[in-house]
This record gives C-alpha cells, sequence and structure tokens, in this order.
C-alpha cells in the first residue's frame, strides 16, 4: 500500500511507532527529533564530545508534548512505564576526565595499537572534531553533580549502543584513507551546527554531523508487513506456513514452555512438598516424589534425592531444586568448587546458582538450585525409554547373515544427529575442564534434551560436594583423572547413541555393539568412540576429537545460524503483531464507552462515531448473504493505514444504512489522536 506522507508532529505520535520506529520511519523512540548526548565510543556510561550521527536539536519535544508518545498514552490504561535501565543520572553526562584538555590531550601510548583505523567514519572522529567554541565549556552555571533530577522527560536522552541505526547513515560513502590519530588536528568540518540547550542549571551543547542520505533516497514512514527474507523463505519446509504469525510448532513449545514454567499444586493435596524453602517458594515436583519410608538410593549419587520447580522470592524468577535427602554438610571448604562452578556460563551447561542446607522438609537436606530449562526432559526418556530396543540389539545374532543388517530406518539414529550430540557434548566438556573442573554427570539420565536437538549436561557439581574429601589439602588434586574418566562417560553416550541401547555400553556386548556402528556409520564416529572408551597410556584431552569431528563443526554451526534466521523472521512478524495490539486496545478504550465527563452520548457523537462506524467496517461486514464476512487480512490492512494516516478514501455506513460517510484514513487517524488524547488528559487529571 502506499503511505501518504506524514506531518512531523503527527509521526512522532504515530500511534505505534513510539515502540518500534520512530521520526523517520526507522529510528527507535529515543531516537526521535530530540538532542543527542554522543557517548564515548570506549564507554557507554559517559557522554563525549565525540558526535556519531547525533541529531539537531528541534524544538518540538515528543516526550513531553501532549500530543506524545506511549509514555503518557497508556498513563490511563495502568501500563508501567519503569525503565528498563535506571535514569541517568547527572554523572552520566560529564566526560571521563572531567574537562575538554584532557580529552584532547590523550597519550600516544594508549592510543598506538588502535590508531589507524581500517575503516574510519566520519562521525568516529577525536574530541576536538566535535568543534567546540572557544570558552564554551562542558556545564555552564551549576555543576552536573550537583544540578536537580535529571530525568528523560527533562534532559536529552544519551544515546545507548543499543539503539536502532537510521538506515540512511549505512548508504552514505565514507572514507577509509583519514585515520582517528589524524582526526585530533582537523578543524570542525563545514556544516556542523552547535546546539545549545540548559536542563536544571546545566548547559549541554551538541554537534550535528549526521551524514545526509544520498539523492533520490526514499524511506517509508508508514508500518507494513514486509515479506520474509529471500534466504528464509526459500529454507520454509511448509508452503501453507502462517505469513502473519510464528510458525506452530514454535508457538506450541513456547506455549508448553509457559505452562510448565507457570505450574503450582495444590498444597493439600501433597503436604510434603513444604510451602517454602529457604528464599524459594511456589514448589512443584519435577520428578515423582519418592516415598517416605524409601530405603533404595539413586544409583548415580548414592543418595535418594528429588526435584522441584521453584521460585526465588529475591527476583521472582523460576529455578531448579535438587534435594539431596538426609545430607548434613560437615565442611564449607567444598563451597571453593561450588563458587568455581557458578562461574561456568556456557550454553550447553545448566548453569548451577547456588548450594544451601534446609531443614524444610523435616530433616537435614543439601538443595542445589539451577537454572530452570521448561520443557526439558533426559536423553534417557528421550532415546532409551523403548524396552523394545534393547531386545532387539541383544537377541540379534551379529556377524551371521540369517537377515537384513540393521539401518537407520530400522530404528538407529541418524548419524548427523548423533554428531550433533558430540559437539555440545565435547563443547561442554571443553568448557568444564578448562575450568579446572570434571563434569562427573556424563550420563543419559543427566543429560537435558530441550526443543529438538538442543543439550545441556544437569546436576554438575554435585559429586564435588557429596564427595569432598577434608583430608585433601588441594581439592583440585584429583581432577586429572576424573577428566579422564569424564571421556571414558563420553564414549560410552556416543556408543549407547549409536546402538539406540544402553545394552551396547555393556562389557559382554561390546564386539557386537562397534560391529553394529562400523557397519551403520562412518569410520569417523568408529574412530571416536574407540578413542574415548580405549585406555590410553597418555592423559588424553577433548581438544583431541576435534580432528575426528571436523568439518562436521561447521555443518552444525550452519545449522544453528538457520534456525536462527528462522526465529529472527518469526519474530520480525509478532513485533508487527505487537504494534496492532496497542492500536486495538487504544481504539477498544474509545468505542461503547458508557459515559465520558458525565456525557452519556459522548462515544456516539462527533469523532467517535467515526471510529465506531471504522470498528464496523473492520470487524462487522457481512456478506450479500447477510452471512459473517471474516477476513484477517482485510482487518490488518486497515489497521496499517490507520496507523499511516495515508489519503486514502474509505466509505463508513451507519448501521441502520442511512448515511455513508466517505473520509480518509488520515482523517481517522487524527479523530484517532484527539480522542484518545482526550482521554488520556481526562485520566491525567488534566480537564
Amino acid at each position: 500500500m502506499d503511505g501518504g506522507g506524514l506531518a512531523d508532529a503527527s509521526l512522532t505520535d504515530s500511534y505505534f511507532s513510539t515502540s518500534f520506529i520512530g521520526v523517520n520511519g526507522f529510528g527507535s523512540p529515543a531516537e526521535t527529533k530530540y538532542p543527542m548526548m554522543q557517548r564515548m565510543t570506549n564507554s557507554s556510561s559517559s557522554p563525549s564530545l565525540l558526535n556519531d550521527s547525533a541529531k539537531q536539536y528541534a524544538g518540538h519535544d515528543p516526550l513531553t508534548s501532549p500530543n506524545s508518545s506511549l509514555f503518557n498514552d497508556f498513563a490511563a490504561l495502568s501500563v508501567s512505564q519503569r525503565r528498563k535501565t535506571p535514569n541517568p543520572s547527572a554523572s552520566e553526562f560529564i566526560p571521563k576526565g572531567g574537562s575538554t584538555s584532557r580529552l584532547s590531550n590523550v597519550s600516544q601510548s594508549s592510543m598506538s595499537a588502535f590508531s589507524q583505523a581500517l575503516f574510519s567514519h566520519p562521525s568516529m572522529g577525536s574530541p576536538a572534531a566535535a568543534g567546540l567554541a572557544p570558552g564554551m565549556s562542558l556545564s555552564a552555571g551549576s555543576s552536573p553533580l550537583h544540578s536537580p533530577k535529571i530525568t528523560p522527560h527533562t534532559s536529552p536522552a544519551p544515546r545507548r549502543r543499543s539503539h536502532t541505526p537510521n538506515p540512511a547513515n549505512y548508504m552514505v560513502p565514507t572514507s577509509a584513507s583519514a585515520s582517528v590519530a589524524n582526526a585530533v588536528s582537523q578543524p570542525p568540518s563545514t556544516g556542523q551546527v552547535i546546539q545549545k540547550e540548559t536542563v536544571g542549571g546545566t548547559t549541554y551543547f551538541y554537534t550535528d554531523t549526521t551524514p545526509a542520505p544520498l539523492t533520490g533516497m526514499v524511506f517509508p514512514n508508514y508500518h507494513i508487513y514486509h515479506p520474509a527474507a529471500p534466504h528464509v523463505a526459500y529454507m520454509q519446509p511448509k508452503a501453507n506456513a502462517p505469513s502473519f504469525f510464528m510458525a506452530d510448532e514454535l508457538r506450541q513449545e513456547l506455549i508448553n514452555r509457559h505452562l510448565i514454567t507457570m505450574a503450582q499444586i495444590d498444597q493439600a493435596d501433597i503436604p510434603a512438598v513444604p510451602a517454602e524453602v529457604d528464599s524459594y517458594h511456589s514448589l512443584f515436583p519435577l520428578e515423582p516424589l519418592p516415598p517416605p519410608n524409601r530405603i533404595q538410593k539413586t544409583s548415580n549419587f548414592g543418595y535418594i534425592t528429588s526435584c522441584y520447580k521453584a521460585v526465588n522470592s529475591k527476583d521472582d524468577l523460576p529455578y531448579c531444586l535438587r534435594r539431596i535427602h538426609g545430607f548434613r554438610l560437615v565442611n564449607t571448604k567444598c563451597m571453593v568448587l561450588v563458587d568455581m562452578w557458578k562461574k561456568i556460563q556456557h550454553s550447553n551447561i545448566v548453569t548451577l546458582r547456588e548450594v544451601f542446607t534446609t531443614k524444610a522438609f523435616g530433616e537435614h537436606s543439601l538443595v542445589f538450585a539451577y537454572d530452570f530449562h521448561a520443557g526439558g526432559e533426559t536423553m534417557m526418556s528421550r532415546h532409551f525409554n523403548d524396552p523394545s530396543a534393547d531386545s532387539y540389539f541383544t537377541k540379534r545374532k551379529w556377524g551371521q547373515h540369517d537377515g537384513p543388517l540393521p539401518r537407520q530406518h530400522a530404528g538407529l539414529l541418524p548419524e548427523s544427529l548423533i554428531w550433533a550430540y558430540i559437539v555440545q557434548l565435547s563443547s561442554a566438556l571443553r568448557t568444564i575442564h578448562t575450568a579446572g573442573l570434571a563434569c562427573r554427570v556424563m550420563d543419559p539420565t543427566k543429560i537435558l534434551v530441550t526443543g529438538k536437538t538442543r543439550l545441556r549436561v544437569n546436576c554438575v557439581g554435585i559429586f564435588d560436594v557429596l564427595t569432598f574429601d577434608n583430608s585433601q589439602n588441594n581439592p583440585l588434586a584429583l581432577m586429572a583423572q576424573f577428566q579422564q574418566a569424564d571421556l571414558i562417560s563420553l564414549g560410552k553416550v556416543v556408543l549407547a547413541l549409536a546402538c539406540n541401547s544402553l545394552s551396547g555400553i555393556q562389557r559382554e556386548n561390546l564386539q557386537k555393539a562397534m560391529e553394529l556402528v562400523t557397519i551403520n556409520y562412518s569410520s569417523d564416529l568408529k574412530n571416536l568412540i574407540l578413542y574415548l572408551l580405549t585406555d590410553q597410556n597418555r592423559l588424553r584431552s577433548v581438544n583431541d576429537i576435534m580432528p575426528m569431528i571436523g568439518a562436521r563443526f561447521y555443518t552444525q554451526l550452519d545449522a544453528a545460524q538457520m534456525r536462527n534466521d528462522v526465529i529472527e523472521e518469526d519474530l520480525a512478524k509478532e513485533v508487527q503483531n505487537g504494534r496492532l495490539f496497542r492500536l486495538l486496545a487504544k481504539l477498544g478504550t474509545i468505542n461503547e464507552r458508557p459515559e465520558f465527563q458525565k456525557d452519556p452520548t459522548w462515544s456516539e457523537t462527533g469523532d467517535r462515531y467515526l471510529l465506531k462506524l471504522f470498528r464496523d467496517h473492520l470487524f462487522h461486514q457481512v456478506t450479500e448473504a447477510g452471512t459473517p464476512w471474516i477476513d484477517l487480512s482485510h482487518i490488518i490492512s486497515c489497521l496499517n493505514k490507520l496507523d499511516a494516516g495515508v489519503p486514502e478514501k474509505i466509505s463508513l455506513i451507519s448501521r441502520d444504512e442511512k448515511s455513508v460517510l466517505v473520509v480518509t484514513y488520515s482523517d481517522l487517524k487524527r479523530c484517532f489522536e484527539n480522542t484518545f488524547q482526550e482521554l488520556i488528559a481526562a485520566a491525567n487529571g488534566q480537564l
């Protein structure tokens, strides 16, 4: 559709551009026509005289004007206006060093390594390039440290590193020959305009070095669904994939995760679960609870264990609690190892957050708190929960030609999947071993699978606490032996996956299992398993298997990036859907309002009557036969045209069909803006 040009004032108040698209159609809300204090290129918290595409100050303030953005528009809807980052304090606007002279006299030794830029940009100049006139200082009058409260509504919003750039800036040719070092002595370029503003006794100066776009460049000033990127469109597996919403499979997976995260129990039905444990509440069992008189202990840790989902009252985030029943911690020296585990952050490891003791369960218990990954299942339940697979493996007479050899379609896993698991598990082991620790839980019952192929090693650090030897002077003395055991455990996991049966890792079936691998899989996979399971005269490292993985690592990297492209495309759809939802939310606050300012006919007169007819045009149309006409594309198209305020004309018919009003979408948008601002003013007590 063609969007009509919008006035400057109305653009800044485009009902959903405040969240996604700024004045120029692409900037973030903080980048509307508002003065920007440029930050130092080597710091995210201090402004600088360096001016990286700082916009020229204009008199219109989109954050404080009565026609303004989402901050004021949604005040009546009780939407939280809290910032995700703290409000900038006065000290944020002080350049490091405190004076321009110090900025301009940076030592050559500190800039020698980065003095020559491979790709320079006019905005990436030096402090002196900002072009302050003689006598101008950063703070005139009172010091910024003593200035009154500075909020985003009363002071220039400092541009964050996460800003949305103007696409026009990428189209401006730059010179790569000018170095940063030479820019120190360059005078201000022609055309730079110094802006000045005083807020609370503090004077700020800004320069405009925004590169002008090339002639003929036109960017849309309206919002609309864009088509899928070609590289994503051609990889779509289904021709009937939804065009306006995310894929059904991804949506269902996310919904399931949300349901599991929000699940709770009835305390009356399960009284054995305490209401609160330390700083955690809302416990939900993730595994069947062991009977109270249970004597049998788990084969992994040697203690009875149970697992819960709980919410931490300190940060209101869900965590996974692994309880060790009947364990009394007598020495806290093991916390040295716990602190080492808490520092490990890896995409294939469930992070350990804290360890504490408690009597909330009626006995001494040791609790390990991990990150909670909703919807995860163990590798045991995903791949080794079929008893027929073991019987098929053990009953077959290997080496005899009395039947067809098993192939992947006969129950074996694809080799690509096995290599995907190997890459992830070896990456996790590499990070753990590099940190000087050992996994010690490389077991199918302790490996979580989320989604299709995402693995995470769970329950790390438990063995280090349960088997801690107080007589050892160095708690890391035995880590080298444990790391060698990790490699053997990894080999057993890979062999079990290749056989699709846990019977394959038993000693009496080892020869049969290797024959199965030789017949159905590549020699690289066989050599990797043999290397991991064979005793060596030297200490082995997880890095030794990298040549066996070879180019398959790039295959996994390519698959991960393609998956990221698909998810980003789905996210782009939801960006537009969120904008339209906010548009409908505003429209819903206007239509059919019973009374406003003691006027019961308010919603049926004036501009509100046009919006009521537009609502009927959106949702209540019928066919010639009188049946409801449901067309999602019609609804989305009309909402986008309203948001843009295009000059296209539309016929609105009254319900009694006696009146026909011909208006443009720009007229409807004006009515929409004025009416909603009237509601906001009344909600704020301004009427």
